[in-house]
């Protein structure tokens, strides 16, 4: 009988049998576990455990809450490399980019430890004749979040390590494709002295997320995902009276303008399209280029650059990339391949089809490179989510911004110059959430925010840093007098002013 992965609810792994589903190994296409996918009843209990462990949770001083989270992160980097084991076996991540993507994480986990000064209330002395006015930030109480199956490590870490350390207890629904993972943390996080019921784990599908979604116990969600079900989540949570933030889909462009260095070009985007197999929201999936003569410069650069690119397994360190998640997508990414040709793009580089001896059944595609791609085409106007990168060739960088601000998509975009005023310029005005100036994937730090525009992200606050510890508190203010035995004062009509 091959493994079943379960939960974690209230310190305790649960196997809930009912309903299981298939866990693959990308790298081989076999399927190597079955994870089980939580009954309304199984998520209702870890809700239940969260809303029991708040009361004495909340009243844990905040230095107490960093302390754990200062040994979590020990605990962290001292299972790096079975973290990254996990990641690989049902992501199929290389293990040099787990590595990155578990630093990324241990970096919000470092954020949080700083609690006691981010949660510091302010304080005002005689607003008033002997009046003080401060404000604290206090926590939601039961809080979950919805991750996606792209980054298992990293997004989970983005939000249940600063939700906790602000006082609040937390049901993390991981991606069903890779559950193992966040299981893992989970329980690394009780070693650190986590107390029972205050982080939670339910795998499942969408009646573990409507569950979720609205049951009045759970203050707030969330969402890394698709555009489709981010909206969905953020509809039925904000009519459910909950806060959410759900972050969704992208198509990432990079100007490329005739003074750019152009083997810096070349390098980078061979690393942002095609690294983890493309399948990252702040992937780099259009080379806009800005005249033919730089655009023909550059996909001959590229395509000489992918010659020396490796798919395979994720064991394989000096693999370049890896699988895609599932024979499904996989199939869904040749699509826009098939339709890019179909629509009149040109096919210089074609994965479909790559050579992986002794993987024949892993999910794989190779590096693709698509020239003279136009904005009609489906390929343009969808997120493909895979390793293919499309280019478009425009006459001037006018032409190139509006291409980009008149995108569904605002996620993360870039500009490619030596010209400080153009790269001025484009800051000011391209209407993307996150840009990089010669910068690939401008992914904020831990201690800014994540956050994308227009149908990439919905709700007011974005994720982790400020912004994150302000989504996971609610502001009180408390304005206070302790008037003197001789001062007694009569009735007052008029509005209080400090005249």
């Amino acid at each position: 009988m091959s493994q079943i992965v379960g939960h974690f609810i209230n310190g305790k792994i649960i196997e809930d049998k009912a309903r299981t589903q298939d866990v693959y190994n990308p790298s081989t296409g076999e399927v190597s576990k079955q994870v089980s996918l939580a009954s309304k009843a199984t998520v209702e209990e870890a809700i239940a455990a969260a809303q029991a462990a708040f009361p004495a949770w909340r009243q844990t001083p905040v230095m107490k809450r960093a302390r754990v989270m200062f040994k979590y992160k020990e605990l962290l980097e001292q299972n790096r490399d079975k973290i990254c084991e996990l990641i690989g076996s049902e992501h199929g991540k290389i293990s040099h980019d787990a590595a990155g993507e578990l630093q990324r994480g241990i970096e919000n986990v470092e954020y949080a430890c700083g609690a006691p000064e981010f949660l510091k209330g302010d304080f005002s002395k005689n607003v008033g004749p002997d009046i003080d006015s401060w404000c604290d930030f206090q926590p939601l109480g039961v809080v979950a979040g919805i991750t996606p199956f792209n980054f298992p490590a990293m997004v989970p870490l983005w939000m249940f390590p600063l939700a906790i350390v602000c006082g609040n207890t937390f049901v993390l629904k991981p991606s069903e494709r890779d559950p193992s993972v966040g299981l893992f943390l989970a329980q690394l996080l009780q070693q650190a002295g986590l107390p029972d019921g205050v982080l939670n784990v339910v795998n499942g599908d969408k009646e573990a997320v409507d569950t979720l979604l609205t049951d009045e116990r759970v203050q707030a969600i969330s969402f890394v995902g698709s555009t489709p079900i981010a909206k969905y989540i953020y509809s039925t949570a904000t009519a459910h009276g909950k806060r959410c933030q759900a972050l969704g889909g992208a198509k990432n462009h990079a100007i490329v303008m005739p003074d750019a260095d152009l083997d810096n070009v070349v390098n980078s985007l061979l690393g942002a399209a095609f690294g983890s197999s493309g399948e990252r929201c702040m992937a780099l999936s259009v080379a806009v280029a800005v005249g033919d003569e730089i655009a023909d410069r550059m996909v001959a650069g590229i395509k000489e650059g992918m010659k020396n690119m490796k798919v395979g397994p994720f064991s394989d360190a000096s693999n370049h990339f890896g699988p895609l998640i599932t024979a499904a997508h996989k199939a869904k990414v040749e699509g826009y391949i098939a339709s890019a040709a179909e629509q009149g793009a040109t096919i210089v580089v074609d994965g479909r089809n790559p050579s992986v001896p002794g993987y024949e059944n892993g999910f794989y595609l190779g590096g693709t490179l698509i020239d003279r791609v136009t904005p009609e085409m489906t390929s343009y106007q969808e997120e493909i989510f895979g390793p293919v990168l499309q280019v478009v060739r425009v006459k001037t960088m006018q032409e190139a911004m509006d291409l980009i601000n008149k995108h569904i998509y605002g996620n993360g975009t870039c500009i490619y110059t030596r010209d400080g005023e153009a790269a001025r310029y484009f800051a000011d005005n391209i209407l993307v959430g996150m840009v990089g100036i010669n910068i690939p994937l401008p992914v904020p730090v831990a201690y800014h925010s994540f956050g994308g525009w227009k149908q990439s992200s919905f709700g007011d606050l974005g994720a982790y840093g400020r912004d994150g510890a302000r989504f996971y508190t609610r502001r009180k203010t408390i304005t206070q007098r302790w008037p003197t035995s001789e001062v007694r004062e009569g009735a007052v009509f008029s509005m209080p002013t400090l005249g």
